[in-house]
């Protein structure tokens, strides 16, 4: 089914880009003289020092010979797009927007007061000793210091590497140890559901051993002591208090990193994408804007975390560029209730709302009597990041929560694009639940066979990216042969996504999973989201993660692990029929295992490795967990694991 955009999210739009045909007419713009086309958009939209000439250089041809190159002869410090330029015309303006644990506990910093505290912490980190090109780790929960900290870094010309306030001290550890950082910036505990978590003693026993790191700058967030090393930690609040609320920005090169983002690889050793400068920010910049369509007295939330990359783009660098008011979260969407969100929504106002589709899959079992009692009438966009959205949460996202008023952008992107690729832009494209429509000006995708041969039209393959763009990944931090081999090394020549798409009669593109996680059972070749998909049509079903395994006869078994709804009964035949009828007859489950839960990163990503080793009888071999939201499911289900089909 085909949604048109609502009349009240296509009036007064501030985009061009205002229907398909002025989309087509961008597209086709930029395919066909990409340089001039993002030197426009940089020139238009970033504050350069010294003006790019140079669009790209470097092809994905040539790319096992070293980075490529957008702007290369520009010159900038990004915090000037996000900070400097904004105090004149908005420095009474709200930049952001604070809601913390607790309802009602918030903040706000105008773009007067977040330039000055960038400035006062660069000056302390200066003082602390670091300097332009050195790498700082920053390990803290949903603060506006976490986002002032990476600002800090940038303004310094230092590279900030994020790590997730959920990781293990292994897990940041090793990230300190990769990137060689020279100082960690952390807080005394995160709080976050009503529950304090161990910052601090994280980080003091990560460092044990790691005589790289000179200094701890710690944020005071509770009352609590924390474990203390006078020689090494200093306070944040003492550091910046002393500091001065100026600083002059040091200006940099076009490709100089900006900064380093650890994502999973498929073996389980995480690697460091590499994000540069002025081509960051000019694609987060221009995608943030153009999507979801933004307008001067937005309410724009994005209730991710600055730990994974949708906070680096869309709570930090895209809306602080395009001087918008940009809300960080610190709680969970069940804390104190499933209608936090919304009660959120009521109370600042907000206008656009982006989430994962596990967060709406969570919040639609919980009933809607938790949404319909808040005011959500100032919504007009609604957003999805981070995995395939199943049509089912799609519609309950449209009717129940937009009201039918709102358009939903589900957007497909990654770590390592930098910015979102494919999307419907809010008040361009006409939706359909499931797809993430059409790629982004600049992009060119095209979807190819196993042997890399091009297929055109309709039909389902690998999904490929065929040009550059600014926002792109340059090199894994260190490793420059991994980047090659694992993004270049199985289509020469153009960027592999690691996805499998199908792109219906419209051009549409529908992402099918990860290639490893596409089945073929008896000849077969089935994603495993189209299973999915299927298996939460139920109504007792509120989660799903579908999985191969070796058969003796097919080939490759389906494993499915389900989360009830509620206290729920499932029927393992009311599955197979759902699947029947949605993917046709040769999809069949072998294997059903209930579950309490899924493990999860806490962006609310599916560690499918794990699901994978688990259904092949590898439960022993698991690896690294300590990235997991709750390590505790994990147990529950190598305990529960289904043997006989």
């Amino acid at each position: 089914m085909r949604y048109d955009v609502p009349d009240r999210v296509r009036e007064n739009a501030a985009t061009p880009i205002r229907d398909l045909d002025r989309y087509r007419e961008t597209h086709a713009a930029a395919a066909n003289d990409p340089n001039g086309f993002w030197l426009g958009v940089t020139k238009e939209r970033i504050a350069w020092r010294e003006e790019p000439t140079l669009g790209l250089e470097g092809d994905f041809h040539g790319i096992a010979e070293g980075p490529l190159s957008w702007f290369g002869d520009g010159r900038l410090n990004v915090t000037e797009s996000c900070l400097d330029r904004h105090l004149e015309a908005r420095g009474d303006k709200v930049a952001i927007l604070w809601e913390g644990d607790e309802p009602g506990e918030v903040r706000k910093l105008t773009y007067r007061e977040l330039h000055a505290e960038v400035c006062k912490a660069a000056n302390a980190l200066a003082a602390l000793g670091l300097k332009k090109g050195e790498r700082a780790i920053i390990y803290m929960g949903m603060v506006p210091e976490a986002a002032i900290a990476m600002l800090a870094c940038a303004r310094l010309g230092a590279v900030h590497s994020v790590v997730f306030g959920g990781f293990s001290a292994d897990a940041l550890r090793d990230r300190v140890r990769d990137c060689g950082a020279e100082i960690v910036i952390t807080q005394d505990l995160g709080v976050r559901g009503g529950k304090h978590i161990p910052l601090k003693a994280t980080v003091d026993e990560a460092l044990a051993g790691s005589p790289s790191v000179k200094k701890v700058l710690v944020y005071k967030r509770t009352e609590e002591e924390v474990p203390w090393d006078a020689s090494r930690d200093v306070w944040w609040h003492e550091a910046l208090g002393a500091a001065e609320p100026t600083h002059e920005a040091e200006i940099v090169e076009a490709e100089h990193p900006l900064f380093v983002l650890y994502t999973s690889g498929s073996t389980g050793r995480p690697k460091g994408v590499v994000h540069t400068s002025g081509g960051y920010i000019t694609y987060t910049s221009y995608t943030h804007a153009t999507v979801f369509d933004l307008r001067e007295d937005d309410v724009y939330a994005c209730v991710a975390d600055v730990g994974w990359i949708t906070g680096h783009s869309y709570i930090v660098y895209g809306p602080l560029a395009n001087g918008a008011t940009t809300l960080m979260f610190e709680s969970i969407p069940t804390y104190p209730d499933a209608g936090r969100y919304w009660d959120m929504v009521q109370r600042h106002g907000v206008t656009i709302f982006y989430t994962a589709p596990t967060a709406i899959r969570a919040l639609a079992a919980k009933g809607d009597e938790h949404v319909t009692k808040h005011d959500r009438s100032t919504l007009r966009v609604l957003g999805t990041v981070g995995e395939p959205i199943n049509p089912e949460a799609w519609v309950w996202y449209f009717d129940v929560v937009g009201e039918k008023r709102c358009t939903i952008v589900d957007t497909w992107w990654q770590t390592e694009t930098g910015g979102i690729a494919i999307s419907p832009i809010a008040p361009a494209t006409p939706t359909k639940p499931g797809s993430a429509t059409l790629p982004m000006p600049g992009i060119l995708t095209s979807l190819r066979t196993k042997e890399g041969a091009v297929i055109r039209g309709p039909g389902q393959g690998l999904l490929c990216i065929d040009h550059p763009w600014p926002g792109q990944a340059r090199t894994v931090w260190g490793d420059h042969e991994r980047f090659v081999a694992t993004y270049f090394g199985h289509v020469p020549g153009a960027y592999f996504t690691g996805d499998g798409c199908r792109r219906d009669e419209d051009g549409y593109h529908w992402i099918t999973g990860r290639v490893d996680d596409v089945l073929n059972v008896s000849g077969h070749r089935m994603g495993t989201a189209e299973f999915e998909a299927a298996i939460v049509s139920v109504e007792e079903v509120a989660e799903a993660a579908v999985v191969g395994y070796p058969h003796e006869v097919k080939g490759q078994g389906v494993y499915a692990y389900v989360v009830p709804q509620g206290g729920a009964t499932v029927d393992p035949a009311s599955l197979n029929g759902a699947c029947r009828t949605q993917i046709g007859a040769h999809a069949k489950i072998d294997r059903v295992q209930v579950v309490p839960g899924l493990p999860k990163t806490r962006s609310g990503k599916v560690m499918r490795r794990i699901l994978r080793k688990i259904a092949e009888g590898r439960g022993d071999e698991l690896g690294d967990t300590s990235t997991l939201a709750d390590p505790s499911v994990v147990d529950a289900i190598r305990d529960g694991f289904v043997t006989k089909d």
